[in-house]
């Protein structure tokens, strides 16, 4: 047993037992390298990676590896998720070097820290040459090794301005160049399963929210097909757990059909945002499907008992991968009874199965590509009568399925991942008005101020997890941008749907101290770690927006919002609103470029390109109006309301008419007459 055993990431409790003696990150292992002048390896990874399963099993399991790497090396192991902020490093390191990146991420560093050679995956022998090469290079050419290690850390320590030669520039907010960034967007997508024309296929949920945005401008056909294609193909295939509920972390072909079959909580969270909102504006009755059995997959699977949500459920069981989630042919047979047949041409379920085989027999993953309406259709039976064989045979399925060895449980909780959730679940309830959806929120908005904010200082931890040292379950690690990012976004819907200023008010807070610990006047955008935490080789900034978005979008669209909702105009130019100028200005000329990697960016930028309304609602019906307002597709609108008197700027001195509850409809801060219906408001607006 290692050091990890002390540990409470259930990635690091993995290796606990590995013959490599492991080093958890920390100033033990730094120190020790420095003072016998050995090479760092450091493995990052996490709990629900495939691959990072399999070289543990090949390599770091086997004596004679071990035996190797503790010799010449002091190994540490890295959770990515627990420690996003090295991992970052690491990563841009790697791909500096002309390595693609991937977990699990393997990094040689100096005794210093300081990176001089990474990959990812190896087989045990390649893994035996490698380590042996990186040994002797180290002992025999130190100072080459050393070089190539400044080169490096110099570059990881250049400005976002230095790396991309940007200067301050001002935004200029234009259709035409909305128009330019869908245009490059659209080169990429397949025409057919949607989603991007390549494999493997990822969700990029801030794709989808963009083109959301964007057609709200546009009213373009083009953008609304793609996303409609794009959702019924991701709801309808592998990638979707059919009888569960819940999305696997991407597909692996380019038809959304054979998943990584690992769940993870921030592609679930934002695509039940996703799915929400393309909701309202479609009124698809499966995205509605997706988006409450998704939810209840998430209360029965990844719910802590104190509110929070877990991380991930991994892929592999019993050590295959994608063994709970698939089914042999006779298994379905034995179960359905006389609903195989239809079932089986529904999900597409092959004698010999659709998928790989495990010992010797195939298996299939459930997935299909017509709509419940056509197929219905097809087997001349009502919508309603195949919807409840439907539930019945899923009910059936899944209570065999509840049987099997589960697949492995991350149970630490992540601020930055329950902000998202929290996110998702507001935004659902905004749609649906499903209270369930509000009550399990709240209670998530609740752990969060409970358990992972600092009373008072509004400082935000990142993970929390009883066990190992952390016996009581306090959380240890200080908070990133990522978690006061997605805990705002998630207080600012929260304030909206239920117009209590306790949640608005903390998000505001965490604001500012964000601006107190994160921001970077010189290159106007915030740093990644706090000012506060450890110091490493690098303190980067997040800006490109990827499977989840960078967190410095998320906080420009969250300034923005605060700007609307809270500031008074000082000398005509609000701070928050100032700032929000900096940072698009900053980015624009990226814009620009190519918005693939910047789509949360272009979601923020496409909401400029109109005024945004500012939606005041004063009286006793509030919340009922809220809720009919909510229910529109409308993104480009920030929302205030009171029954009775509220000393925030969009409700000062607003009143009700003739004791009825009265509408303002605003824009920067200066509003039309109020009505008192939400048909006029509506109206009033083009909605």
């Amino acid at each position: 047993m290692n050091r990890l055993a002390q540990e409470t990431s259930p990635y690091l409790l993995q290796h606990a037992h590995n013959p490599v003696d492991w080093f958890p990150w920390g100033s033990e292992a730094l120190q020790k390298a420095q003072q016998e002048n050995k090479p760092v390896l450091v493995s990052i990874g996490y709990s629900a990676c495939h691959w990072c399963h399999v070289m543990e099993r090949e390599s770091f399991e086997n004596e004679q590896v071990a035996n190797i790497m503790n010799a010449h090396f002091v190994c540490i192991k890295v959770d990515r998720e627990e420690r996003p902020d090295v991992d970052a490093i690491y990563m841009d390191a790697v791909q500096s070097m002309g390595v693609q990146g991937g977990w699990p991420l393997n990094v040689f560093l100096m005794p210093d820290a300081k990176p001089f050679y990474g990959l990812t995956y190896l087989q045990p022998r390649q893994w035996i040459n490698l380590l042996t090469s990186v040994q002797s290079a180290f002992a025999e050419h130190p100072d080459q090794l050393a070089d190539s290690a400044e080169g490096f850390a110099d570059q990881l320590n250049l400005s976002i301005r230095e790396q991309y030669n940007l200067s301050d520039t001002t935004p200029v907010f234009s259709s035409e160049l909305l128009e330019t960034m869908f245009r490059k967007l659209a080169a990429s997508f397949d025409t057919v399963k949607g989603g991007p024309r390549r494999a493997p296929k990822f969700p990029m949920p801030s794709i989808y929210g963009f083109l959301l945005r964007y057609y709200q401008v546009t009213q373009s056909e083009d953008a609304l097909k793609h996303i409609s294609r794009t959702l019924n193909f991701m709801a309808l295939g592998g990638i979707y757990d059919q009888i569960g509920g819940g999305f696997s972390r991407y597909s692996v072909d380019d038809q959304w059909f054979a998943p990584h079959f690992e769940k993870m909580l921030y592609d679930n969270a934002q695509l039940v945002s996703l799915y929400s909102e393309a909701y309202s504006l479609t009124k698809n009755p499966l995205y509605r499907h997706i988006v409450f059995q998704t939810v209840a997959f998430l209360k029965r699977e990844l719910t802590s008992p104190e509110g929070g949500f877990y991380s991930a459920l991994d892929a592999d069981s019993e050590g295959v991968e994608g063994k709970f989630y698939t089914w042999p042919t006779d298994e379905l047979q034995a179960v359905l009874g006389a609903d195989f047949g239809w079932f089986s041409e529904l999900y597409h379920i092959a004698p010999d199965g659709n998928w790989e085989e495990h010992e010797g027999v195939g298996r299939n993953i459930l997935h299909r590509v017509v709509s419940n309406e056509d197929f219905a259709r097809k087997q001349d039976i009502p919508v309603a009568e195949l919807e409840t064989q439907l539930t019945s045979v899923h009910q059936k399925l899944l209570t065999v399925r509840d049987r099997r060895i589960r697949p492995g449980l991350d149970d630490k909780i992540l601020c930055s991942w329950n902000g998202l959730m929290l996110k998702g679940l507001v935004t659902a309830y905004r749609v649906f008005g499903d209270d369930s959806f509000l009550k399990l929120a709240e209670q998530n908005a609740g752990f969060i101020q409970l358990k992972m904010t600092h009373p008072e200082t509004g400082q935000l931890w990142h993970s929390y997890k009883s066990g190992g040292k952390n016996t009581e379950g306090a959380p240890t690690i200080t908070g990133y941008l990522e978690d006061y990012a997605a805990v705002i976004d998630g207080y600012l819907a929260l304030y909206q749907a239920t117009f209590r200023e306790n949640y608005l008010l903390e998000a505001d807070r965490l604001a500012r101290y964000t601006l107190d610990h994160f921001w970077d006047e010189a290159d106007h955008l915030f740093f990644f770690t706090d000012q506060s935490a450890e110091p490493l080789i690098a303190r980067k900034k997040e800006v490109f927006d990827n499977v989840i978005p960078a967190s410095n979008s998320l906080m420009a669209h969250n300034l923005y919002t605060l700007s609307l909702l809270l500031e008074k105009p000082v000398d005509g130019a609000p701070a928050y609103g100032l700032l929000v100028e900096a940072m698009l200005g900053r980015v624009q000329p990226l814009l620009e470029q190519n918005a693939d990697y910047l789509t949360h960016w272009a979601a923020l930028y496409a909401l400029r390109v109109k005024p945004t309304v500012e939606i005041a609602i004063v009286g006793p019906e509030a919340e009922a109006f809220r809720r009919d307002i909510d229910q529109r597709f409308f993104p480009n609108k920030v929302l205030a309301g009171t029954e009775t008197t509220s000393n925030l700027p969009l409700l000062e001195n607003r009143t009700t008419i003739n004791g009825e509850t009265a509408i303002y409809v605003c824009y920067n801060r200066t509003c039309q007459l109020p009505v008192t219906t939400v048909e006029e408001a509506l109206k009033s607006l083009g909605a």
